[in-house]
């Protein structure tokens, strides 16, 4: 602990506060639990601006400074559910400690390197596919779109990333996308016959990653929706949530009284290349002082909040706290919980955009803060 207590005295100090702090799930008491504090955020995956790594693309970039950080903040909440999944919320990192298998596995998925399932180069050439040349600024929500692509991929974690889009979360599309297509009888029968599946692999839910790109306000965000925000971080499905300003992204992980609590990955630090024994140098994967803070009606509107369901009884605690959350006054809900699409849906037509663009363009212009000039229309 001695360790945090010099990082405190080292760093801009923690509001001494009797507000609660929260932190992805968990509260704190900030006059109490300080080292507590600290631990805990610096055991979440902190991913930044690196240099010198392999050219994306064999010709493109050698770093992602001044052009990566929203990518970087998806790697922090795509990180947060791969740790959730293999070692557990609670898990806690020490520095020069001996890591767990699981957990070296989650680091190698986000080296720097072309096949890494969510390294900067996966991340940028997929997000061609999104209309977004390598080296141009993502949006909250083709982050989200591009890691939903990737997950498809990583047949170890066998997550199921859904993003929610119309600010609609359909729980019968979530139910279609994280469970197996076959039914129960043919699952037991299966398991009676010689062909026995292992139980992981015949489990009728998937892990799931829940993305929701959101637009909280038009150039500010709307006062309204402050106290249902912070809400968000109270939940213990919590991954946080990506924003920021326009060209500026973080990844806000808690909020402590009027300020959000958040890891910033402006910082170039080198590349890292695993050692030949399989290990990863990690102490440039863990933000070791307290974390950065900022006011919340600082926050662009522009974000995607994220969820972790491992369990489908985790899934349907979540909609039950949801659901809680939406009859409480004191707040606006910042998107709708419904069992299935209602015919009112917003469609793509429906937000009256220029005809030539493309679904994704639209859905993109509608979501990412990027495009200054973009308002958004009267639905």
């Amino acid at each position: 602990m001695d360790v945090y207590r010099t990082s405190f005295l080292e760093f801009e100090d923690f509001p001494e506060t009797s507000e609660p702090v929260w932190i992805l799930g968990k509260e704190y008491n900030a006059l109490t639990e300080r080292d507590e504090i600290l631990s805990d955020v610096t055991s979440r995956l902190w991913f930044t601006y690196r240099k010198n790594f392999p050219p994306i693309g064999g010709t493109g970039p050698t770093s992602d400074t001044g052009w990566g950080c929203m990518l970087r903040c998806g790697q922090m909440i795509l990180g947060e559910a791969l740790v959730c999944r293999h070692v557990g919320r609670d898990w806690r990192w020490a520095r020069g400690q001996k890591q767990r298998e699981e957990y070296i596995s989650i680091l190698n998925a986000f080296i720097d390197k072309k096949d890494s399932y969510y390294s900067i180069h996966q991340i940028a050439q997929m997000g061609v596919g999104e209309g977004k040349p390598i080296g141009q600024w993502y949006g909250p929500n083709t982050v989200a779109q591009v890691l939903k692509k990737l997950a498809v991929f990583d047949t170890w974690s066998r997550l199921v990333v859904h993003v929610a889009m119309d600010n609609t979360v359909v729980i019968e599309e979530i139910s279609e996308c994280s469970g197996c297509s076959f039914s129960a009888g043919e699952l037991n029968g299966c398991l009676e016959g010689a062909c026995a599946l292992a139980e992981e692999e015949t489990a009728l839910w998937k892990p799931l990653v829940l993305l929701i790109p959101l637009r909280l306000g038009l150039s500010d965000i709307n006062e309204a929706y402050i106290e249902t925000l912070k809400q968000c971080f109270m939940l213990p499905q919590s991954l946080g949530v990506i924003g920021g300003k326009p060209n500026s992204a973080h990844y806000f992980i808690g909020y402590v009284g009027e300020e959000l609590i958040y890891l910033d990955p402006h910082t170039t630090q080198p590349a890292v290349d695993p050692c030949e024994d399989g290990q990863v140098p990690d102490e440039t994967y863990h933000c070791q002082h307290p974390p950065c803070r900022m006011h919340i009606c600082e926050l662009d509107p522009s974000i995607a909040a994220g969820f972790f369901c491992r369990t489908e009884d985790e899934f349907d605690d979540w909609c039950m706290r949801i659901r809680r959350l939406s009859c409480n006054r004191g707040g606006l809900p910042m998107f709708e919980l419904v069992d299935s699409q209602p015919s009112h849906m917003v469609s793509v037509d429906a937000l009256n955009l220029t005809p030539d663009f493309s679904d994704s363009d639209r859905l993109e212009r509608f979501f990412d803060s990027e495009d200054e000039e973009f308002e958004i229309l009267s639905l």
